[in-house]
């Protein structure tokens, strides 16, 4: 996610003042004859430029690098390569109309930019993608612990059964004693800041993984030599002749799949005006250049995870590719050690992710009132126990990569910034027909595309049973 680092929320009362000068603002201020000069804002930032990029990454990085691998089994190498970079090239040009779009109006939050835009149903329609995301993400990230819980306790027990029926085996069980025992606390503290320290130590195991990954390419074996994988025939379009050969090109009923992992990889348009806010000298070049190192880094380490993991397990991968090495017995200690770090980070980042879920929820329906501990604690176990729902229900965390990415990421990627630049801009600086926006409006078509086709090959994939549920089985 991603994991999604709420950075820029754990301040954000500290500027809510902020926010709502810059809603008292004209929407375009200015006089007759004297064109007024724009700032971004009044704040003086102190984030280090290379403090920003380290914010903005762990903002990128997330749950959505587990599915990376299995995106590319069903894509081949080389057009997995080709989606990947126009979808970080993309992102790059979508934070692009976000922060000139922030130049103009003066103000650091997604919401507020909707709010310029369209009014209250803007700021509405921003505040729920962004709350949908936002459960998306919890869900994987609860989803990984329903995974990977139950094997690491299987190791601890040295138990190699993988039919034990044992309760505290039961990943079901187990987030809801997880959530119950760890995650709801915490999410009942009025103030979560602290919590951000995690993103470092998120980002810290998700380059273990990484490392991990590719010290592992080298010491496991093709799966046809191994005797517990699953038969050959359950992955669509395999066969036993070419199992173990990279595919440079392939599709089949899973490629759907692809464009919503990687654009849920790649979400992080949440948090860039917040880092933005609070970046030194901040200007739109200096930020840009913040975003395109970001996006740049996490480029490399996604194709890394990626094509490390695919040629190590070829079409077995699941969409999960930490599970996948369950494979090699519970015995692993180094797999083992990757389990426990990525348990601890996705575990403490659930909290961290919910508070912006319950701010967007109190101001859509409680935003006169001031803050009281019974709605607090309400929405918190209401948001946890539907998390809970949809983790014990929805098969395969293929299919929450694929449905939240699906729908939010195009959103919050292509068709809102798209729109919102559009709608922003005065005319009198780019006209209605300029280039520039002639170019958001198709960055925004662009991204109904996607989640129109996308949506329509997830729903048929679903109806006519043709994929073959790999993650979370």
């Amino acid at each position: 996610m991603e994991l999604q680092k709420m950075n820029g929320h754990s301040r954000e009362e500290g500027f809510d003042g902020l926010d709502a000068l810059a809603e008292q603002e004209e929407f375009l201020p200015h006089k007759p004859g004297v064109k007024k000069e724009m700032h971004f804002t009044d704040f003086e930032g102190k984030t280090s430029f290379g403090m920003s990029i380290f914010n903005l990454s762990n903002a990128i990085m997330g749950s959505g690098i587990l599915g990376l691998a299995f995106a590319m089994a069903n894509t081949g190498i080389i057009l997995f390569l080709i989606l990947l970079l126009s979808i970080a090239i993309l992102s790059a040009y979508s934070i692009h109309l976000l922060l000139k779009s922030a130049g103009v109006v003066g103000i650091r939050a997604y919401e507020q930019l909707g709010n310029r835009a369209f009014g209250p149903p803007g700021k509405m329609l921003a505040g729920c993608i962004i709350t949908i995301h936002n459960i998306g993400a919890m869900s994987s990230y609860l989803f990984i612990v329903k995974s990977e819980l139950p094997l690491v306790i299987r190791a601890f027990l040295q138990s190699e059964n993988t039919h034990t029926g044992e309760w505290f085996l039961n990943g079901n069980y187990l987030i809801i004693i997880v959530s119950v025992l760890i995650i709801l606390p915490l999410a009942l503290m009025k103030e979560l800041g602290y919590l951000g320290y995690t993103s470092g130590f998120s980002l810290s195991c998700m380059l273990f993984f990484l490392i991990s990954v590719i010290y592992k390419k080298f010491n496991i074996q093709c799966p046809l030599e191994n005797h517990d994988v699953t038969p050959i025939d359950n992955y669509t379009g395999i066969n036993s002749t070419d199992f173990c050969e990279a595919k440079l090109f392939t599709t089949n009923s899973e490629t759907a799949y692809t464009i919503p992992i990687l654009a849920f990889a790649f979400v992080c348009h949440p948090e860039v005006l917040p880092i933005y806010t609070e970046l030194r000298d901040a200007t739109k070049k200096r930020m840009q250049a913040v975003a395109n190192i970001s996006i740049l880094a996490m480029f490399v380490m996604y194709l890394l995870t990626a094509l490390f993991g695919y040629l190590t397990f070829y079409g077995a991968v699941e969409s999960e590719l930490l599970h996948t090495y369950s494979r090699e017995g519970p015995s692993d200690v180094l797999i083992l050690c990757v389990r426990l770090a990525v348990l601890m980070a996705v575990t403490l980042t659930v909290p961290v992710v919910l508070f912006p879920i319950r701010r967007a929820v109190l101001q859509i329906i409680f935003p006169e009132k001031p803050f009281h501990w019974a709605r607090h604690i309400a929405i918190a176990f209401c948001l946890i126990f539907l998390v809970n729902l949809l983790v014990i229900f929805v098969p395969s965390i293929r299919d929450i990569f694929g449905l939240i990415g699906a729908t939010s990421a195009p959103s919050l990627i292509f068709i809102l910034p798209g729109i919102f630049y559009i709608r922003i801009v005065p005319e009198d600086q780019e006209p209605l027909m300029s280039r520039s926006k002639i170019q958001a409006a198709v960055f925004a078509a662009v991204g109904f595309i996607f989640m129109i086709m996308s949506l329509s090959f997830i729903i048929i994939d679903w109806v006519t049973g043709e994929s073959k549920s790999r993650g979370g089985h």
